[in-house]
């Protein structure tokens, strides 16, 4: 074959070899905004050692080959005892034990905490989503666990600590622990209170024995697990730990792994309870008030994965038209490619801005911020985690068929990005518990109207969305089923009012023009050509730094 057929032109270099943290403007501000001057300088440069090691080629080779080589069920050994062990390629643990190391699973302790980790989550993330998924579940389970002064003083520590060791033994032998979750069941699903998982108390105070299957288990190759069970007095919160405190095994048996559509490196299990041994956590009857926070902290990052999945589909999107010619010219100057990449730089931001705004808010630990937060975060994750999907599939277009190809990267995103809305309540669940808060909490609503009130004046479009929000909230005629729409209205509401305050000028025109004002159509690059769409896509680009 004649070699002047192997001449590659208008070929995309690889976006390697860059600061993920540095690249990404939007969030840089946010974390400068929200954390206090005399930490900011320490975060930044751990979040920008971390950005490096995330933008580095090594860091993205782990990625891949966590993602083309899932875990595997190795239910027994060699010799038919049971072991119920998940076996994961090496790439996945370098991921891991980087992020352990790098404090994603270390917030609530520290000032600024919440927004330091939203931050490296959302950075670090973005090499590789289904490692998330335990670094979530043991940041979460710290709320849960401090319900029990005794058990959060053993466990917290171990927990929140830098140190990741693999590998099953008693967690007092342990620097450092990693915690999943198991709460649905295949008859209830969403329903937890259908649980049918029974807890059967011994004689020893708070100590159990549990029955049952669980449907879904997130990371089930963790050292300990929050679950729920029916105990005497009703549903209730227990710590089931993996290895029990004399080095034998608890009964857990792992009967599969699911074979998901994405998150492929990560393994969700179903389990068997068959005499398991846990620990009471709360009071009988009330676990899923005790669990609740973990459940918010986790939808939380729900909403700062997906931001991730986005922030990251967009560098892709805007690195290749920054380079690939077609027509004439580059691809980012071409003025219907520059609104469709424009339209997208506009949701990524909206996204981060609002996952920032949260975690800033947890860090505040007011009243006032904890009633923001039980509206804000169902509201946000319902919005964010639905506008991912179509987003990322947009951004995979922008590459043409080269996206659509394993090697890009880019189906891999596309995989990942409908999970955050199913995890941890799906969409109807998220609106739902929205109305419930506005029907019992006025406080939450009072403080919901305060946050977006802050920019009231600013923008007219904004001012005319909040009217009409105000407007739907004041009629009570089919709620539930208008439940959707509501929702939707009060998270792009709450997204124009932080824009408008924080955003360049350019980015909250657009926004509110486009989301707020109506000047927009049904599909992404439909935003008004009067625009600076130009300096919303110079915005994006991902620039080594």
């Amino acid at each position: 074959m004649a070699a002047t057929t192997h001449t590659v032109s208008n070929q995309v270099p690889p976006l390697v070899g860059y600061d993920v943290f540095a690249a990404d403007r939007a969030l840089t501000e946010a974390v400068e905004r929200h954390l206090a001057p005399e930490r900011l300088a320490g975060v930044r440069e751990e979040l920008h050692d971390l950005g490096r090691a995330a933008g580095s080629a090594q860091v993205q080779e782990w990625g891949t080959q966590a993602n083309e080589n899932p875990p595997k069920l190795r239910t027994h050994d060699r010799y038919g005892h049971r072991i119920d062990e998940v076996e994961f390629h090496p790439s996945w643990h370098r991921l891991l034990g980087h992020a352990v190391a790098a404090g994603l699973t270390d917030a609530w302790g520290r000032p600024g905490g919440h927004v330091r980790r939203a931050a490296g989550f959302l950075v670090w993330t973005q090499a590789e989503g289904g490692h998330g998924c335990p670094l979530s579940m043991t940041h979460a389970a710290v709320p849960a666990l401090r319900t029990d002064p005794e058990l959060a003083a053993e466990w917290e520590p171990r927990l929140t600590s830098p140190v990741y060791e693999r590998g099953l033994r008693p967690a007092a032998q342990k620097a450092g622990v990693l915690f999943g979750m198991g709460m649905t069941e295949k008859q209830g699903g969403t329903d937890v209170r259908a649980n049918t998982t029974r807890a059967e108390p011994l004689s020893a105070d708070g100590e159990y024995l549990l029955t049952g299957h669980k449907w879904f288990c997130s990371a089930p190759m963790s050292d300990g697990f929050l679950v729920l069970a029916q105990a005497p007095d009703g549903l209730t919160c227990f710590l089931l730990p993996r290895v029990l405190p004399d080095g034998t095994r608890n009964v857990f048996a792992i009967q599969r792994l699911k074979d998901k559509l994405g998150n492929r490196s990560n393994a969700s299990g179903e389990v068997e309870f068959d005499g398991t041994w846990a620990r009471r956590v709360g009071e009988e009857g009330r676990g899923v008030r005790t669990i609740i926070e973990m459940v918010a902290a986790t939808r939380l990052d729900c909403v700062t994965g997906s931001a991730a999945l986005m922030r990251q589909a967009v560098a892709q999107a805007v690195h290749h038209c920054t380079y690939r010619s077609a027509f004439g010219g580059v691809l980012i100057e071409k003025p219907l490619m520059r609104n469709v990449l424009a339209d997208l730089a506009l949701e990524s931001e909206a996204a981060t801005v609002l996952a920032l705004r949260l975690a800033a808010a947890y860090d505040a630990g007011t009243e006032a911020e904890a009633a923001f937060l039980r509206i804000a975060v169902p509201t946000a994750k319902y919005w964010v985690t639905k506008r991912c999907t179509p987003m990322v599939g947009e951004a995979l277009e922008c590459l043409g068929g080269n996206g659509y190809v394993e090697e890009s990267g880019m189906p891999r995103l596309l995989r990942e990005a409908p999970l955050n809305s199913i995890w941890e309540g799906s969409g109807n669940v998220q609106a739902l518990d929205v109305l419930r808060a506005l029907q019992r909490e006025p406080q939450a609503l009072n403080a919901f109207l305060q946050e977006v009130g802050r920019a009231r004046g600013a923008d007219h479009r904004l001012d005319g969305a909040i009217k009409d929000m105000l407007t739907e909230l004041a009629d009570l005629n089919g709620i539930e089923a208008r439940a959707r729409r509501l929702v939707e209205r009060m998270a792009l509401v709450l997204q124009g009012s932080l824009l408008v305050r924080w955003a360049p000028p350019e980015v909250a025109d657009a926004f509110c023009a486009s989301r707020l004002g109506g000047d927009w159509g049904a599909a992404f690059g439909t935003l008004p050509h009067s625009l600076d769409l130009a300096s919303i896509v110079e915005r994006a680009r991902p620039v080594a730094h």
